[in-house]
């Protein structure tokens, strides 16, 4: 039997525990495949009821709307992400090496968890670079921030942000520099295939360029710090 991983979730974000049911399973599993497949903004409950084979009433017994799924979505890799970030470096003891550890993690291509059935790690991560501003780039991102929606990747950057304090414990912007690694690691990757202009790995398409970017990106920022 394989063990399943539980990643704690905000209970905000839905109205019935999608992982409490297989409906609610399948609607996690199908809604992955077709946001990837379509886009968030072509996705609607409709066309996952008409895949999944249910109603459209099923649906909203389990999400109030798409945006709250899409954060819920967001919301789930992020915490699969620190999970893995603090399974990967549990043991290393140079930061520096740990921080390396982490820019590696986030560069890198995602292979399916099969700790978690009905989660596609993979195509998630592809929905995260590509629609995941979308969870909080809204009118209403003040009130969902009051809710805790956002709690997993604050919790993220947070994890990263300590890291970075341990390379250097006098600089200034952990936080900053965290969301950067974070967002640069996704923006370089979606540039590298779809805007090559704007990188410099447009012709070779390798992540470990990406990854080298990226550490001497951080590296350099922190060897200034006496």
């Amino acid at each position: 039997m394989k063990l399943q991983l539980q990643i704690k979730m905000n209970e905000a974000l839905y109205l019935r525990n999608p992982e409490g049911s297989e409906l609610g399973k399948n609607i996690i599993k199908h809604g992955i495949q077709l946001i990837y497949k379509y886009g968030f903004e072509v996705f609607t409950f409709k066309k996952l009821a008409e895949d999944i084979g249910t109603t459209e009433a099923g649906i909203y017994r389990y999400f109030e709307n798409k945006h709250k799924f899409l954060v819920y979505l967001t919301s789930w890799y992020w915490g699969w992400v620190e999970y893995q970030i603090g399974f990967h470096t549990n043991n290393l003891k140079d930061p520096a090496v740990k921080l390396k550890r982490v820019i590696k993690l986030l560069a890198s291509s995602i292979e399916d968890d099969e700790q978690t059935s009905y989660v596609n790690e993979s195509l998630l991560h592809q929905i995260v670079i590509s629609e995941g501003s979308k969870a909080y780039l809204t009118r209403q991102v003040n009130e969902d921030n009051k809710q805790h929606f956002f709690k997993p990747y604050k919790d993220l950057c947070a994890t990263i942000g300590n890291i970075i304090l341990e390379c250097s414990p006098k600089y200034k912007y952990p936080k900053s520099l965290a969301t950067t690694i974070i967002e640069m690691a996704h923006f370089q990757n979606f540039f590298m295939y779809h805007l090559p202009s704007l990188t410099d790995f447009g012709k070779s398409k390798e992540e470990t360029e990406v990854i080298a970017f990226l550490n001497d990106l951080v590296f350099s920022s922190l060897k200034k710090i006496k």
